[in-house]
């Protein structure tokens, strides 16, 4: 009798204290890698913040020098605005390319003034722009690698199916726009 007990415990560790187990540790394992991926998108969010405070700036500073660009300013403010009302990560995703498309062309028409080029305000804010695109770079690869460790370990066996299980979905990467891979130009 005694033995009996001994094996149906056995069993019944096998079968249901082992496989909560396995599921307790893939679960706290997806929470923990879905909050880095979070954790991840708010850096991106700061640093896309950024830039879109300076970009008032900039472009006050470009446009004393050169007023008859108002389609590059228009499309800049109009981007900067969608930013702002943007609610989901694909929407900001979608806005922050079309708006480092729209920087390029800005930067395009300061270079066509020599007397903006050599003005202090502008070459800090370009400098401050800089800087920010670069943080905006690193972000979205730290971003795009969390991405990835958390989308691996939802498809990989047996963590596939308990994030099927408690709907553990796959997050989309951070990816350049197809026109990001265009030089815009600028026509007078």
């Amino acid at each position: 009798m005694k033995k009996t007990l001994i094996i149906i415990g056995v069993i019944l560790l096998i079968v249901i204290v082992i496989p909560l187990m396995i599921v307790k540790g893939n679960y706290n394992k997806f929470v923990g890698l879905q909050e880095s991926v979070d954790a991840q998108w708010a850096n991106i969010e700061t640093v896309l913040q950024r830039r879109f405070d300076l970009i008032p700036n900039l472009v006050n500073t470009v446009k004393g020098f050169a007023e008859h660009e108002k389609e590059v300013f228009t499309e800049v403010t109009r981007l900067r605005s969608q930013w702002a009302s943007a609610g989901t990560a694909n929407e900001k995703v979608g806005v922050a390319n079309e708006m480092q498309g729209a920087l390029g062309r800005l930067m395009l028409v300061a270079e066509n003034y020599p007397q903006l080029k050599s003005n202090q305000n502008f070459l800090a804010l370009q400098d401050e722009l800089a800087g920010t695109e670069n943080r905006i770079s690193v972000e979205r690869r730290r971003y795009n690698e969390s991405v990835r460790r958390y989308n691996t370990a939802i498809r990989k066996f047996p963590g596939v199916i308990i994030a099927n299980l408690f709907g553990f979905d796959k997050r989309a990467a951070f990816e350049a726009a197809p026109e990001a891979a265009t030089v815009p130009t600028v026509e007078f």
